[in-house]
């Protein structure tokens, strides 16, 4: 068996990549799911390290060839590749803030479901639409953006330099906000529909008070919800996943 006269030089390299393009795929959505065995995870992350290798790899050979210091260089990556994958999913979790909402409006948030991405219970109409706004990702081709983000990063964090914290502490604010206004501006028309429908159902019990309101009110607002969920979740998934496109190409 030949051994290659750089073997140690292309690992270290090797692995410097992997540090950074695994913490990022560990918390994207549909990649770094916990409904996804670690090992899977793990495995993933190591095959796309292998596949991006070649098109990021100069940069982590030049730095073991310029003597950095390996460990040093590793933490940096980590803790690079885990702010920009948590910048990520804090955008992504706007569907299940919407889903959330939705399921307030219409009645639904007792129907609850343990969701694994946040790590506790949520109303299953908000676990629904994140599973539909991941395939709707995938179908979109946003995960390219995904993953074209994590090779542009090396030019702008480049290797062997401590991430910018504040810069990066400024853009975690910054989509924390983007997350909510999108979130709310996705379930804005049921919050119109809850507000119309209470106070509709509040009128109806101050002229007829002998109608048992509360047995009226709980399936016709499941009925009505229901509707407009059907009639309007394909244009806000829609939006979610293009508003995705538009805040990854312009660099977030």
């Amino acid at each position: 068996m030949i051994v290659p006269p750089d073997l140690a030089l292309q690992a270290s390299a090797f692995f410097i990549v992997f540090a950074r393009v695994g913490a990022v795929l560990m918390l994207l959505p549909v990649f770094g799911e916990d409904a996804i065995p670690g090992r899977i995870r793990l495995f993933i992350a190591f095959a796309m390290s292998f596949a991006l290798y070649c098109l990021i790899g100069e940069p982590a050979r030049a730095a073991v060839q310029a003597g950095a210091v390996l460990p040093a260089i590793l933490v940096t990556e980590l803790i690079t590749g885990l702010a920009m994958g948590m910048i990520v999913k804090i955008l992504f979790f706007a569907i299940s803030m919407a889903g959330s909402l939705v399921s307030l409006q219409i009645g639904f948030s007792s129907a609850v479901i343990f969701d694994p991405s946040q790590s506790g219970q949520a109303p299953i109409l908000s676990k629904l639409v994140g599973i539909v706004a991941a395939l709707m990702c995938m179908s979109m081709q946003v995960h390219h953006l995904w993953l074209g983000a994590i090779v542009h990063s090396y030019q702008t964090f480049p290797i062997g330099g401590m991430p910018p914290m504040h810069d990066f502490a400024e853009l975690a604010v910054e989509a924390i906000g983007r997350s909510m206004t999108l979130g709310i501006s996705l379930a804005a028309p049921f919050l119109v529909y809850g507000i119309v429908f209470n106070v509709a159902l509040g009128l109806a019990a101050r002229v007829a008070p002998m109608i048992q309101v509360f047995f009226i009110a709980q399936p016709l607002n499941l009925l009505l919800g229901l509707a407009l969920v059907i009639t309007t979740i394909g244009t806000m998934l829609t939006f979610f996943t293009q508003t995705m496109g538009d805040v990854l190409q312009k660099g977030w």
